[in-house]
Formats: C-alpha cells, sequence, structure tokens
C-alpha cells in the first residue's frame, strides 16, 4: 500500500494532469479573436475581448499572498479573478477603473488598462517543470517503497537497517528537496521539464547508495531470543 499509491499518483501526473496542461496551454496559444459573427459555441475557443470596471482589488502581500480583482460590467460574467503577483497593473488598479479583459473557455486570461496588460492565475502557462517534480517524486516515493517492502518480506526477521528512520526518512527527505531544488529553478529560468527527473533520479540513487553502503556496515543489534 506504502508503494501503491504514489504509484497511482505519478501515474496520474503523467498521463492525465500533464497532458491536459499542456494541451490547454496549446490550445490557448492557437487560439484566435473572436469574428463578430462568433456563435456562442465558437466562443468558447476563441479569445473574446471583454469591458469591465473594477469593484475592488485585494493587495495582500503576506508570506502566503493573495492578489485578487473583483470585476463586473459584462453581460455573461461578474466575478474575482486572481494573479500571481501585484504588478504591473493589479497595484495601480482602484474601484470603477474601466479595464479591458481576454476571454477564453470562460476564464479571464489578461486583464489591461492604460496600456499595461497583465495575466490573470487562470492563463494558461509552458510551466510543467513542477508537474513533472512532483509525478518524478511520486515515482521514486513507489520505488523507495517497493524496495522497502520487498526487504522485509525477502527478509523479515533480518531487515535492519532499512526500515524506515535509518534509511527512509533520509532517503525521502532527500526526494523532497531535490525535486523541489531542481523544479523550482527549472520554472524560474525557463529550463526544459526533462532535466528534471534527469538530475534528481541520479541524486536520489546516489544518496540511496551511500545509505546503503553506510548501512552495510552497521551491525544489527542482536535480539533478545537470540541472545538467549
Amino acid at each position: 500500500m506504502f508503494s501503491l499509491i504514489p504509484a497511482l499518483g505519478c501515474y496520474f501526473v503523467f498521463t492525465a494532469w500533464l497532458p491536459s496542461d499542456l494541451g490547454r496551454h496549446q490550445d490557448y496559444v492557437r487560439a484566435e479573436p473572436c469574428p463578430a459573427d462568433a456563435t456562442v459555441q465558437e466562443w468558447e475557443n476563441c479569445l473574446r475581448t471583454v469591458s469591465f470596471t473594477v469593484e475592488s482589488t485585494k493587495n495582500n502581500r503576506s508570506r502566503s499572498g493573495s492578489y485578487k480583482a473583483t470585476l463586473s460590467g459584462a453581460p455573461f460574467w461578474n466575478g474575482t479573478v486572481a494573479f500571481g503577483d501585484p504588478d504591473p497593473l493589479l497595484e495601480q488598479l482602484r474601484p470603477g477603473d474601466q479595464v479591458t479583459a481576454t476571454v477564453w473557455r470562460g476564464d479571464v486570461m489578461t486583464v489591461g488598462a492604460r496600456g499595461v496588460r497583465q495575466s490573470t492565475s487562470d492563463e494558461p502557462r509552458d510551466e510543467p517543470q513542477m508537474t513533472v517534480a512532483i509525478g518524478t517524486f511520486l515515482g521514486l516515493l513507489a520505488a523507495m517503497g517497493l524496495g522497502l517492502g520487498a526487504l522485509r518480506m525477502a527478509r523479515p526477521r533480518d531487515h535492519e537497517p532499512y526500515t524506515w528512520r535509518p534509511y527512509g526518512r533520509p532517503l525521502l527527505i532527500t526526494m523532497m528537496i531535490t525535486c523541489a531544488a531542481v523544479g523550482l529553478p527549472a520554472v524560474w529560468l525557463g529550463i526544459p521539464s526533462w532535466v528534471v527527473p534527469t538530475v534528481a533520479v541520479p541524486v536520489v540513487a546516489w544518496t540511496a547508495w551511500l545509505l546503503h553502503q553506510h548501512g552495510d556496515r552497521v551491525q544489527p543489534v542482536p535480539r533478545e531470543e537470540e541472545q538467549a
């Protein structure tokens, strides 16, 4: 069970989540402005330009961060859109300001005013690196669980020191740190997503080998019944 759940999660990431994100981004890039005679069905897949009035904004610069704008005045949709940052536009907006938004598939993709345009959190981005990092982490976690489980079955009375505390926990920490340390800079620097598993898997494998070498040098403590 310890390896099955992350294995299923890894499968979901690489077969459903990642392809869905990539496909949505490609559809958005290929989308064109809506023609004047577009039907309601065509509006879903073309880029509409809609005017809104700003009702309120939220610029919370705390550690968690919350950047939102409440828009109204459109015939088909009024609501709140989220942003990843307060600039370049959100921090300048005030209640009553008129903005022009790009709408695609029912979501606001960008908001513009006074010659400045800002993307919302709903706009598809070509940033699969962190998704790949999550999938890589789950795959490594599944492999570790499978390895420890197989060892425990093969050596039920003599599986020390390959247990959670001396082996599993440091390996799990290494997986988390490595996947995050590679995935986040890859997003920021625009490094291809294939670099994430290419770096993370060897690092974790090397760490596992070091722990294995160290474990072989550790003499297991005899059990009480063996001492007797």
